[in-house]
């Protein structure tokens, strides 16, 4: 996971955040993701995408913190 280390932390947090929550309104994309995944209703392939677009940087960042 060297790739992982290469990544600055000072640029991974504000994408990640930035994200994880927009857009704002009506709720935040990766939360109305989740609650489909977990809804069983999560289907389409823009939804799909739309998850991993949105997770992924959260989830590098939480691998990149655990990793310290």
């Amino acid at each position: 996971m060297k790739w992982l280390d290469k990544i600055p932390l000072s640029m991974l947090v504000p994408v990640a955040l930035v994200l994880a929550i927009l857009p704002v309104t009506p709720e935040p994309h990766l939360w109305q993701k989740l609650k489909m995944l977990f809804d069983g209703t999560l289907q389409r392939p823009l939804d799909i995408f739309d998850l991993f677009l949105h997770g992924t940087p959260l989830l590098l960042l939480i691998l990149k913190l655990v990793r310290k």
